[in-house]
């Protein structure tokens, strides 16, 4: 029988007609059979027709034939998945609604997720649709279907759980959203899930695998899954795995914990207030006496130790509980000893993976950070056996200066950051342990430095490359001395004053600290070969990271600043490094920010070394213009183009755990991979947010000091001007009106010169950086500062003259009060006066009745009362008139004071006639009054 007609019979019974046979149906089997696709019709149809037998077969072995052979097909064709997904969900889903036919529902079960999964050895092209995908679209878009499997999983059966928990991982995989969200919706969804974790094995462990995709991104079922006891249960797995040396199944199990705990602060509290961290603590634990570190094991320990490292975040920044949180996790881990457990993994355990020592390292750093009573219990740590105890602290600083690892060396860096920031106490301890060694000690061995201090063994790292030339070794010391220093003065102070010995005595005398790194920044890009080569690649970090020791040393401490620049080849140096285009951006720049430094946090008098020198020297030596572009390109490059966050560590899954373990071969790679502007990728590491910060903030001050410099002469005149001299045949009166003529010229000429000097010193600021920040006019630039002085002192002077006049005012209105009350009194004078004239006429008035009454009597009156009226009425007149002409001499000399001061009122603005109008009442009515008197005077004489 040929095997066309050998599958007549099998096609036949699978359609329920034995008697079928149809070309069209062969062809199709057979074409189907030896992956014949050419004839998308008839798998259409063949695809059909199984679909037809499932749903009307008279049979149940025919249904059934019919389901696997469905299955099979669907497995290995994507025509068949395609042909599957526009008619074959409606059939299967129904299937699954009667569950009349247990074997049929697997059957179906099994055929759903060979539906939705990709088909491995045959791939389509790009542009066309991936049948799976959309398989796995149409299903979720299905009413009901999540619902209808998710309560499969309450069936006895164990191959139905089983099927129906790979085809909801299937769908989870293709289409995680419209699941997620319609777990949620369904009662009872995630208990029915969280259920099979207390499975057999097998479903268990698919169950872990769905949970694990399930709650990758959902905030909603991660809250749930932990009130429904995830972590009891998750821990629960993981001992009966065997902690760290379990397999698989304990990777899974930490990695649905970690789900749960990515930035989520409400979920580390529940953990941390039911459980404990003690569970967790207990899967760092090494067990054994040889320490075997398998692959999985070392993926276990990386992931418990990216749990820890969750719990140090606390959550995300923008949850105002997080703060709070992540001290308490760190309080709370520490008090669980969780220290002893990382330095063993991280400092004790070398023959465990970088990756993992790296990550314990990580950790000890999050630990310490910011933390008091934690740095306090970090810096008492110490290891080693009883022979050979040491500070945990100088057992770091020995894998720093020693490991071949890069990644180490940036990990255990970090772990002084940690210690050193925000923390003067400990920076001083540290630095107070800083004494140089003798030769004997200098010249030894790593291997000889046990019993060195932390600070001695810093310094025998600094001073290697004196006699080796091992710049690397240098170079990592360096960066621990920047931590050292940070923010401190009285430790640069400390340290600036430490003097090493040369590798040959006889040479000099001991050189300075300062002088000696600076020495090694020159070293690093003039160090030859036996070539003639160099043998410093360009995107060498040995420069970077002296220079951010220098700037770090340097900055606000001006007696570091004079130490530098008491070697005139240091400043030399300095400029050709900003000028030499060999050199990287990031070398170039902060090398412009080092000697802006030296310009900004200069207190020295001395010529030649003082802020204008410095200026002075960029100006001729570099240019103004090449020396801020070198700002802007540093400021433009990829290690300080925008504040870095502290970016979180990749989430460690299943298909990135092999690059995560085999750090150390991918190391040399990346430094090729990521070559930014020549700048050596571990860089981006060490250069973290803060320091970035800090390099902006310092090299806008920078900016404004040249400003400032440019716009303020020295204070020293060294050549006195002729004009200034007196001349021989100049008086003094014609000699000071010279004077101040010319200098009101120079000072003119000068301001003049301030504000064009201010402006083009804040162009040259602000150019080379199109688009930047520092392009963006600043208040407070150097010509509106000068033109503000200039309305500042003209202000002064006015407020001066207003003052002065408000004092005559004062003085003037006190005097014009005086001649007021003058006025006054002589009003009562002339009061006075004017009764006594009264008195007078009424006596005269009395004799004269009398004279009259005596005549009336016929007496003529006697020559005595003709005397005495006489002598009485010469007397009275020679009176009046005296008095008179005083009054009249009072009152011209009143009169010309009001009119001068008068004058003078109106000269200043003051209201003259609202001042004297008392006054002039006053003299008015007196003035009538004695025109009054003297009228009657005359009159009755």
């Amino acid at each position: 029988m040929d095997l066309v007609s050998g599958y007549k019979g099998v096609v036949g019974l699978m359609f329920g007609n034995e008697n079928s046979t149809s070309n069209e149906d062969r062809f199709g089997v057979v074409g189907l059979m030896f992956g014949n696709e050419n004839s998308t019709s008839n798998e259409d149809s063949y695809v059909e027709r199984l679909l037809d037998c499932i749903s009307n077969g008279k049979l149940a072995d025919d249904r059934r034939n019919a389901m696997a052979e469905l299955q099979s097909v669907v497995a290995e064709s994507h025509a068949a998945q395609m042909a599957f997904g526009e008619m074959g969900f409606p059939v299967l889903l129904g299937v699954l609604r009667d569950r009349d036919d247990v074997e049929m529902v697997r059957g179906a079960l099994e055929t759903l997720v060979s539906a939705l999964t990709p088909i491995a050895h045959a791939k389509l092209p790009a542009n066309e649709v991936q049948p799976a995908l959309m398989n796995a679209d149409l299903l979720s878009r299905e009413g009901q279907s999540i619902s209808l499997l998710l309560s499969l999983l309450g069936e006895d059966d164990f191959y139905i759980r089983y099927y129906t928990l790979q085809l909801l991982t299937a769908l989870l995989t293709n289409s995680p959203i419209r699941l997620q969200e319609a777990i949620l919706t369904i009662p009872q969804g995630i208990t029915r899930l969280m259920d099979m974790l207390m499975d057999r094995e097998v479903i268990r462990n698919e169950a872990l695998l769905l949970l694990t995709y399930l709650t990758r991104e959902a905030e909603e079922i991660q809250k749930i899954l932990v009130f429904e006891g995830a972590f009891e249960k998750i821990f629960s797995i993981i001992k009966e795995e065997g902690g760290s040396e379990g397999g698989v199944v304990v990777q899974d199990s930490l990695e649905l914990l970690n789900n749960l705990l990515r930035n989520n602060a409400s979920n580390q509290v529940l953990l941390r207030e039911t459980i404990g961290f003690d569970s967790l603590i207990s899967i760092l634990k090494l067990r054994g006496t040889t320490y075997s570190f398998t692959q999985q094991k070392t993926i276990n320990l990386l992931s418990a130790l990216e749990t820890i490292s969750l719990l140090l975040n606390g959550g995300l920044e923008t949850d105002p509980s997080s703060k709070s949180n992540r001290l308490t996790n760190k309080t709370v881990l520490v008090q669980r000893n969780v220290l002893d457990h990382l330095l063993m993994l991280g400092v004790e355990s070398q023959w465990a993976s970088v990756a993992v020592r790296c990550a314990a390292f990580q950790c000890i750093g999050d630990l310490i950070y910011g933390h008091r009573q934690n740095l306090d219990v970090f810096a008492s740590k110490s290891l080693g056996d009883e022979r050979e105890v040491e500070p945990a602290l100088n057992s770091i600083l020995r894998i720093i200066l020693r490991t071949s690892s890069m990644q180490e060396f940036i990990a255990a860096d970090y772990i002084f950051k940690s210690f050193c920031e925000q923390n003067n106490d400990g920076q001083k301890m540290l630095a107070s342990t800083l004494i140089p060694q003798p030769m004997s000690m200098t010249n030894a061995r790593f291997e000889e430095d046990v019993n060195m201090s932390f600070g001695s063994m810093l310094l025998h790292g600094l001073a290697m490359s004196e006699h080796d030339g091992d710049l690397e070794t240098s170079c990592r010391a360096a960066s621990v001395l920047s931590h050292v220093m940070k923010d401190n003065i009285q430790c640069k102070e400390k340290v600036l004053q430490i003097n090493l010995e040369s590798s040959m005595p006889s040479l000099g005398s001991p050189e300075p600290l300062l002088h000696r790194m600076v020495k090694y920044l020159a070293l690093a890009s003039s160090k030859k070969g036996k070539d003639g080569k160099s043998t410093t690649p360009r995107n060498s970090y040995f420069q970077p990271i002296i220079l951010k020791l220098l700037v770090t040393w340097l900055c606000d401490c001006p007696s570091a600043v004079e130490s530098f620049l008491d070697s005139r080849p240091h400043l030399t140096y300095l400029i050709e490094l900003i000028s030499n285009g060999e050199t990287t951006v990031c070398a170039r720049g902060l090398a412009a920010i080092l000697l802006g430094e030296c310009a900004i946090y200069n207190k020295s008098s001395e010529s030649g070394k003082d802020a204008f020198a410095i200026v002075d020297a960029i100006s001729q030596k570099v240019g103004l213009t090449s020396y801020f572009l070198k700002l802007d390109e540093m400021q433009k490059s990829f290690l300080f183009s925008s504040e870095k966050p502290a970016q979180p560590r990749k989430p460690l899954t299943r298909s990135n755990t092999n690059s995560m373990t085999e750090m150390e071969d991918t190391e040399e790679n990346e430094a090729t991979d990521i070559n930014r502007n020549d700048d050596h990728p571990m860089l981006a590491s060490m250069f973290d947010s803060q320091f970035v910060n800090f390099i902006q903030k310092l090299e806008a001050g920078i900016r404004d000091s040249i400003v400032k410099i440019y716009s303020q002469p020295k204070s020293n005149v060294s050549v006195v001007p002729a004009e200034l001299e007196q001349r021989k045949d100049e008086n003094d009166r014609d000699y000071i009106k010279r004077l101040k003529i010319f200098m009101e010229k120079q000072c003119s000429e000068i301001q003049d010169l301030l504000n064009r000097n201010a402006t083009l010193a804040e162009d040259l600021a602000n150019m080379g950086g199109v688009g930047s920040s520092h392009t963006e006019p600043r208040p407070g630039g150097g010509s509106e500062r000068v033109q503000i002085e200039t309305l500042r002192r003209d202000l002064h002077e006015a407020s001066q003259r207003l003052e002065l006049l408000k004092t005559e005012n004062t003085n003037i209105q006190s005097e014009a009060s005086s001649y007021k009350n003058l006025a006054e009194k002589m009003e009562t004078d002339l009061k006075s006066l004017s009764d006594a004239y009264n008195s007078l006429e009424e006596a005269n008035y009395q004799l004269e009745m009398e004279v009259r009454a005596l005549k009336s009597g016929g007496a003529t009156p006697s020559p005595d009362i003709e005397k005495i009226k006489a002598e009485a009425r010469e007397e009275a007149q020679k009176e009046s008139e005296g008095e008179l002409g005083d009054l009249l001499v009072c009152l011209g000399q009143e009169q010309t004071k009001v009119e001068k001061l008068s004058a003078r009122l109106l000269e200043l603005g003051e209201d003259v006639d609202a001042l004297l109008e008392g006054k002039n009442i006053y003299v008015h009515a007196f003035s009538k009054k004695l025109l009054k008197l003297d009228k009657h005077h005359q009159k009755r004489i």
